[in-house]
């Protein structure tokens, strides 16, 4: 009897904690059991989204620097160019008076991120900045950076020209000349852009020597160049091409010229000298420029009270969306009693039929909030940002059979609910391709576009999906 008794102790202990198991809602998509989210679901709370432009961020360091130009049909035209310092091969460089230029070359390394029509061809011009770029403190992506238009040696101020194709996944052979040994080859994946023999004369082989002192002096002289598209000479839809100006060693202006051997006066030697463009060194920043005219952006932009089917997300320091959740504070009192958060999930759709080449969607999406001071700040589930309760899969890449995005914002939510957070404004934003280019502000680094249906869009939504359990 005393066994019996046990076994049957067990049994109901058994079916207890069966029944308690089942008397709860399980939410999940073919999930274990031991990891499904328990709790109610509630997936019908109003949420709002304005298209707003972003801010001018800093472009100085960039991981990757943006060129080109491009028309959408629905974002309007962006344009994009670079302004660089360009530095001496080394302090106290030499070049001999009688020194005979053979060319030059302005090469730029691609990086990743090609954005746009790859069929389109451009006509890519090179300028002379008018003011030392080296000597600058502020490089705001809306800074339109002046140059010579018109010289003695260049009529136009085009000093550089480069027409065709840009083409980020071919090599190309560059000639590397070493003094004393033969000529060498090596591959790289570069716009090469030739520039103009007179004006690299007069502007590098005679300048002053006290000029080629360091790169200070040098660029006070020589002040740096304006990388930019000609508008008349782009054929189709265009793109953005990124480029890489962080290694000393692959970004600059190549510079072939002869000269006297150092001792053997009657022979000619070949120097191969590359000025270097690089973040490292000098800066070097990116002016974007969009124009909205005519498109559905501009009907929001000056229509900020209307609630629209769709809204747009640009980078390129291009639109961001303000999303408010009006009624959420009168979600307790709804449900009546406090609730636990289990889950939060806000799931972003992108819009049908809007991501037809070559418009694809951004790669990722960024999720952030205002702190008190209306700087921007990580919400408490990213695992950027410091809180204990950040994520690992917190969400934001681009699902391409779901056509989404999804972000984990449980500890967010459930701190605005429980009123130890204020929404001073919540953002979703275009953010670089990879978690670790992921960042708060609006840098250029990425050309995608994202058309998301708002709330209102009958098919494809916006939409929160909470999944809580009531305090009693």
């Amino acid at each position: 009897m005393k066994f019996y008794k046990i076994d049957l102790l067990t049994l109901l202990i058994g079916l207890f904690l069966f029944a308690s198991c089942k008397s709860s809602n399980t939410i999940g998509l073919d999930v274990d059991p031991e990891t499904a989210v328990q709790g109610e679901l509630i997936d019908t709370l109003t949420i709002n989204t304005q298209t707003l432009l972003e801010d001018p961020t800093t472009t100085n360091n960039l991981a990757r620097y943006p060129l080109g130009l491009l028309t959408d049909p629905v974002l309007g035209t962006t344009e994009a160019s670079i302004a660089m310092s360009v530095n001496l091969p080394s302090s106290n460089y030499k070049i001999q008076l009688d020194a005979t230029l053979d060319s030059a070359v302005l090469l730029l390394p691609y990086a990743s991120g090609f954005y746009g029509d790859s069929t389109s061809v451009y006509s890519v011009n090179v300028h002379q900045l008018t003011e030392n770029l080296s000597t600058q403190t502020s490089f705001p992506s809306n800074k339109e950076w002046s140059v010579n238009t018109s010289s003695e040696l260049v009529p136009n101020g085009v000093i550089g020209n480069f027409t065709g194709r840009l083409r980020p996944n071919t090599a190309i052979r560059v000639t590397e000349v070493v003094s004393g040994k033969a000529d060498s080859t090596k591959s790289v994946k570069a716009l090469r852009i030739k520039l103009d023999n007179n004006f690299i004369t007069e502007s590098i082989l005679r300048i002053p020597a006290n000029a080629l002192v360091n790169s200070a002096f040098f660029n006070s002289r020589f002040k740096g160049l304006r990388v930019s598209v000609n508008k008349e000479g782009v054929s189709g839809k265009g793109a953005l091409a990124f480029f890489n100006v962080s290694n000393t060693e692959d970004a600059g202006l190549e510079v072939y010229f002869k000269q006297n051997n150092a001792t053997t006066a009657s022979k000619k030697d070949t120097v191969s000298a590359l000025f270097p463009v690089s973040t490292s060194l000098n800066p070097v920043a990116a002016t974007v420029k969009h124009d909205y005219t005519g498109t559905p952006v501009e009907t929001q932009l000056a229509n900020p009270g209307v609630q629209y089917e769709t809204t747009y997300l640009q980078g390129t320091t291009g639109l961001r969306n303000k999303i408010t959740f009006p009624h959420l504070a009168s979600l307790i009192q709804n449900l009546g009693g406090k609730v636990i958060i289990n889950k939060a999930e806000l799931v972003v759709d992108l819009a049908a039929g809007t991501d037809v080449a070559p418009f694809t969607p951004a790669d990722r999406l960024a999720l952030y909030r205002y702190d008190i001071a209306g700087q921007r700040a990580y919400i408490p589930d990213d695992p950027l940002g410091t809180d204990r309760r950040k994520l690992i899969n917190y969400g934001g890449t681009y699902d391409a059979t779901k056509k989404n995005y999804s972000f984990v914002i449980t500890a967010y939510l459930q701190d605005l609910l429980d009123g130890k957070t204020q929404d001073y404004g919540t953002y979703i934003a275009t953010t670089g391709a990879t978690g670790t280019e992921s960042t708060l502000l609006a840098v250029p680094t990425s050309g995608g576009r994202s058309v998301i249906g708002s709330f209102n869009n009958p098919n494809n939504k916006v939409k929160l999906n909470i999944y809580y359990t009531k305090i009693q």
